[in-house]
């Protein structure tokens, strides 16, 4: 079993009028480079890790068609929730309508063969950012109250050990899927990171960040692998995470 990952999806088959190709050309036809680009290199037996933002819809019954498309494509699938996910509600709901091919990890961890999976979906980091390799219109940018961000970052770090402490630790690869990246471009040590180490992590995948300036991003800190993996980043194609 190989294992893959893509995020950032944001399907569209529920509400066409969120089409992404409004945010430019990149994304033109995107639900079809997504489907094309899997189909090539996933195999049936091959797992894939979608770290959140999978699909527009509003409501658990409208995102079906969105889950379906997922289902139709190669191999295992496995889900976590990322910050515009509205149709995610409790995660025994989401369980209940999934197809049979995708697996839905929340706040929890899961076990496939010899690979444990946990997942959440994380926050912003009050310690950095990631202007300087995002292109984005400064009018676009939210401000946040600086007591309410740090409010916040305290409980997705508690969320996150939550999950960290169901990770089956006699696995052979431990996998954190959070949608929010969790380590600054340069790598520095920070509370995230520090709990991915002390619960032995081997992969944290992510994405949230889109419009990202071409270049190569994140790595390799204390064996723990960072691995950004938003699909028009990764040009609508699954990244390989290890065999």
């Amino acid at each position: 079993m190989r294992i893959f990952a893509i995020s950032d999806l944001h399907l569209s088959l529920s509400c066409p009028e969120k089409d992404m190709s409004v945010f430019g050309p990149n994304w033109e036809d995107y639900q079809e480079k997504i489907k094309t680009h899997w189909q090539s290199i996933v195999k049936d037996e091959d797992l894939v890790l979608i770290a959140g933002d999978i699909s527009w819809a509003m409501r658990l019954d409208q995102a079906c068609i969105d889950l379906e498309f997922i289902h139709s494509l190669n191999g295992s699938k496995v889900i976590s929730k990322g910050n515009h996910d509205y149709w995610w509600s409790s995660l025994t709901k989401v369980k209940k309508i999934l197809p049979s091919s995708i697996q839905a990890v929340h706040h929890n961890a899961i076990d496939i063969d010899n690979v444990s999976i946990c997942a959440t979906r994380f926050g912003d980091s009050l310690d950095f950012n990631f202007d300087s390799i995002v292109d984005v219109n400064p009018s676009q940018i939210k401000q946040q109250d600086p007591k309410e961000k740090e409010k916040i970052y305290i409980r997705e770090l508690n969320r996150l050990e939550i999950a960290l402490k169901e990770l089956n630790q006699s696995a052979a690869i431990k996998i954190a899927m959070v949608h929010y990246p969790p380590i600054s471009l340069d790598l520095k040590d920070n509370p995230a990171t520090r709990l991915l180490e002390k619960y032995q992590v081997n992969f944290c995948v992510f994405g949230h960040l889109h419009n990202v300036k071409k270049g190569t991003y994140f790595g390799t800190k204390n064996n723990v692998h960072y691995m950004f993996t938003s699909c028009d980043y990764l040009n609508f194609t699954p990244i390989l995470i290890t065999t």
